[in-house]
């Protein structure tokens, strides 16, 4: 066997695990608490703000739950955002060209959704603390 033929060999499993490290475990963000003294309305208001600052559209605004979807080139997920006067939840809905599967029980995902999705609860963090009704 010629060199280049056992260099290529040498780098095809190299390749292999580098297409694995495109994925990470899909783990839905801890509830995030909402003041004491803020409204169900302005909790709303501001996961609908966070959502629009980082590029996510609200696909549905329902009491108590709204959806986001982000589209970035030909990817796209949707989050589920469950809230009530005490806590807001962020939870993974569906996505589309993001490597999402499921291996031996374990949801993964392509890495760049964390990303995407700590920007959302950073967002709404952020509106939460700013909604607090003055003393």
């Amino acid at each position: 066997m010629t060199k280049s033929k056992l260099w290529l060999l040498a780098f095809v499993p190299f390749l292999a695990l580098l297409m694995g490290a495109r994925q990470v475990p899909l783990e839905d963000p801890a509830p995030i608490p909402v003041p004491a003294g803020v409204s169900q309305p302005a909790v709303a208001k501001s996961i609908k703000a966070a959502l629009m600052e980082y590029k996510w559209a609200v696909t549905k605004d329902e009491p108590g739950r709204i959806e986001g979807t982000l589209h970035i080139r030909d990817h796209s997920v949707t989050l589920a955002i469950p809230y009530d006067a005490k806590e807001v939840r962020v939870q993974y809905v569906t996505s589309d060209n993001l490597l999402y599967e499921e291996k031996k029980g374990q949801k993964l995902i392509h890495r760049n959704y964390r990303n995407w999705l700590n920007n959302v609860v950073i967002g709404i963090q952020r509106n939460l603390m700013l909604a607090q009704p003055t003393g």
